[in-house]
């Protein structure tokens, strides 16, 4: 069964619940505005529905789990409507025994997920027979629901691909069904690869992305690119630098007309290429002049909830999308220094999205700038919101995500150096995490790929525990 919701339902359970995000961050729709922009559309995503437990000492001898089934209906049928990507389905409610969990598993066949409420005291042995069919899986445990919840860690220790809310809040479940689309959504996505990937060896292996993630991987060499760049109409390219960038900036200083021209045109470029291998994002390293920088375009991909990766960073790329469907936010990729003084990190690069808050918020102020690594064609200079709390991560090797809570603190004046974007971030313990670089994952690494981090607007750090478990991935909080 689906979860349909008639008019006055609807208002009375999302009257408060409008925008782009669920609680705690979670993104509704994040591919609605490159929809919009004519990229394809992914299919909804199908997550079954199953209840537990009809009853006995815990909650209480009188418990009625049909009643308690339907003051669920209202909430997980408005949840559907503001995800707008997913189809909930199934709704069986069953007893908390092996039997009845057993005749649901076939009825699991063609979900992407499956979420079980969990409503009445049990073995746990039911709950393990329904996770082990395999399907990325979320348990919501209302507080008197019994003592189900305590085998969970057991599972996810041993590699199980569950997460539990355990909570009185119904948001709660909101967060866990909007992350259950994250490894569905992997398993549909293309990346452009332009000039080859960068990255640890296993990010650049087609292979093993696809094995572990889903994700393919298609090349792009620069003939292609540049034929795509050639075939887009010189007036389209002039219409798309108007509206999306000399309109729009607070300041143009030492690019040219052309170069923000041309660089209009590298966008719709990659975004032809993209529409047509049907991608959701490319990383390239032919991001320089080729036939000029891709600094502009990239912005523009991730403004609308695609990704756009400079340098051929395959582990940036996929942590940018995960990011984007689980939380809607665009990643800005970072060359970080150490400001020990101010136990501080120094987050620099020329590429930055204009839309941090996510592809329905505003556009921070920015100004055109040229790449400051050689003074060379147009980039941007984004005004990052001081005192706002950033997530910092980076999937690494595909089987470990770094992770950081912190906190933007200035926007640093040095004298014009470095890379255009720069904000100043607080963290916990500067000197440590500068000691403990890489956190002993990434010594033997180039680089770029030991350097680079991506920084998200919002405090992601534990619900980036409950999505790595869902996609299989250790965590490690750096610093």
């Amino acid at each position: 069964m689906s979860f349909p919701l008639n008019r006055r339902e609807f208002l009375s359970t999302s009257a408060a619940a409008g925008g782009m995000f669920l609680a705690g961050g979670i993104a509704l729709r994040p591919l609605q505005a490159a929809e919009d922009a004519g990229w394809p559309k992914l299919p909804p995503l199908k997550i079954h529905v199953v209840y537990v437990g009809l009853g006995g000492a815990w909650p209480k001898p009188e418990f009625d789990a049909p009643a308690e089934v339907a003051r669920f209906r209202p909430h997980l049928a408005a949840l559907q409507q503001r995800l707008g990507d997913v189809e909930l389905t199934g709704g069986e409610l069953i007893p908390n025994t092996d039997a009845a969990a057993a005749e649901i598993v076939p009825k699991l066949a063609g979900a992407d997920a499956l979420l079980i409420v969990h409503l009445a005291f049990g073995s746990g042995h039911p709950l393990l027979k329904l996770v082990d069919a395999g399907l990325p899986t979320a348990i919501f445990s209302q507080p008197f629901s019994g003592h189900d919840w305590m085998y969970v860690p057991q599972w996810q220790k041993a590699g199980k691909r569950v997460i539990l809310a355990a909570s009185r809040e119904l948001s709660d479940i909101d967060r866990v069904v909007a992350l259950l689309r994250v490894p569905a959504r992997m398993r549909q996505s293309r990346i452009l690869v332009v000039g080859g990937p960068a990255g640890t060896a296993a990010a650049c292996n087609a292979d093993l992305v696809k094995a572990k993630f889903g994700t393919e991987l298609v090349p792009i060499n620069i003939q292609q690119q540049l034929a795509a760049f050639e075939a887009v109409d010189p007036a389209a390219a002039v219409a798309e630098a108007e509206q999306y960038w000399l309109q729009a900036a607070r300041e143009i200083v030492e690019p040219s007309r052309q170069d923000i021209i041309d660089a209009s045109r590298l966008y719709l470029a990659l975004k032809n290429l993209m529409i047509e291998h049907r991608a959701q994002a490319v990383t390239s390293t032919l991001c320089m002049h080729n036939p000029c920088n891709a600094c502009l375009a990239f912005c523009k991909l991730n403004d609308l909830g695609l990704v756009g990766a400079c340098e051929g960073d395959m582990d940036s790329t996929l942590t940018m999308l995960m990011f984007g469907y689980a939380f809607g936010k665009p990643g800005f990729i970072t060359d970080p220094l150490f400001d020990v003084s101010r136990n501080a990190v120094i987050h620099a690069h020329c590429v930055a999205p204009t839309k941090m808050d996510g592809a329905d918020g505003p556009r921070h102020p920015f100004a055109i700038r040229t790449h400051r690594d050689d003074n060379s064609g147009a980039a941007v200079e984004v005004d990052l919101r001081v005192g706002q709390e950033i997530t910092c991560a980076k999937l690494v090797h595909l089987d470990t995500m770094l992770v950081s809570a912190q906190k933007i603190i200035e926007i640093p004046d040095f004298d014009d150096r470095g890379c255009r974007t720069q904000c100043t971030a607080q963290v916990a313990d500067a000197r440590n995490m500068l000691a403990n670089w890489g956190s002993g994952i990434l010594e033997q690494e180039g680089m770029m790929t030991l350097l680079h981090r991506v920084v998200f607007y919002g405090n992601h750090v534990d619900n980036v525990r409950d999505l790595t478990q869902l996609l299989g991935v250790k965590v490690v909080v750096e610093g």
